[in-house]
């Protein structure tokens, strides 16, 4: 073999070689960007089977949503609900059971990778399968709330509810009434970043609720969270001032 077939040779080989490398470099990249997103914070399997075992609601699953319904019929108020990033959903069945007893269906989806802000499923897509129900609220936790946000303008849509949230979008002249519930024990919220935002929202139609021992993680039954505040308030706690606040100022008559 010549020197010039041998250096051709060398060189085919490092570039085979660059090639695998950096393939493999990429799947690598790729499963380990899919395992990390599909590790969500899971629910707690008690309070889960509680909501199973409640013979006030039935719960069924739709197109990558968890869906509860009153046992005593259909309803005409829905509850859009929008996880926070890589929280199980079923973690938000637990804390909305009363108000769906006392006439709402709750819709919590599943969104893609585990993060709402991936999903790109309008609203339509999302409150279609239900045209019994004539009012939406949406819900969002975290940066399921910044979801929420974004498709807050539809005609379909009354009332949003942000948990530890805020939003990223301008709202101010849209016509609906925005709640937002805060948890005096959240670390992960930035208090300063909060009230900036309140800006973006309706100025005569927006509230905020800030509730005494409740920390970033106490909206869900996903447990602690890492860098945030110690709750003090229980599931069962939670639960009561969700509805309280539901039955008084959003859905239940």
């Amino acid at each position: 073999m010549t020197p010039p077939d041998a250096r051709k040779r060398l060189r085919l080989r490092r570039i085979r070689i660059t090639g695998w490398t950096s393939l493999t470099a990429l799947l690598v990249t790729i499963v380990s960007f899919l395992t990390w997103f599909h590790i969500v914070l899971p629910a707690d399997r008690d309070a889960t089977l509680d909501v199973f075992r409640d013979d006030r609601v039935v719960f069924t699953t739709g197109d990558d949503t968890l869906v509860l319904t009153p046992a005593s019929g259909q309803s005409h108020q829905g509850i859009l609900f929008f996880p926070g990033a890589k929280v199980d959903p079923y973690s938000y069945l637990y804390p909305f059971v009363d108000v769906v007893a006392e006439g709402a269906t709750l819709v919590v989806m599943e969104p893609l990778f585990n993060m709402a802000l991936f999903d790109a499923r309008d609203l339509e897509a999302l409150t279609s399968p239900y045209p019994e129900i004539n009012q939406w609220t949406l819900v969002g936790h975290s940066l399921g709330g910044v979801r929420a946000c974004m498709l807050a303008e539809d005609p379909q849509v009354s009332n949003l509810v942000l948990l530890a949230s805020f939003c990223a979008n301008d709202l101010s002249k849209a016509e609906l009434t925005v709640l937002q519930v805060a948890g005096d024990r959240d670390s992960l919220i930035e208090e300063s970043a909060r009230a900036d935002a309140e800006a973006l929202l309706p100025p005569n139609s927006a509230e905020l609720i800030t509730l005494a021992g409740a920390n970033h993680a106490s909206f869900g039954t996903y447990g602690p969270q890492p860098g945030d505040g110690l709750a003090t308030l229980s599931h069962e706690d939670m639960r009561d001032a969700i509805t309280a606040i539901f039955r008084e100022q959003i859905l239940i008559d």
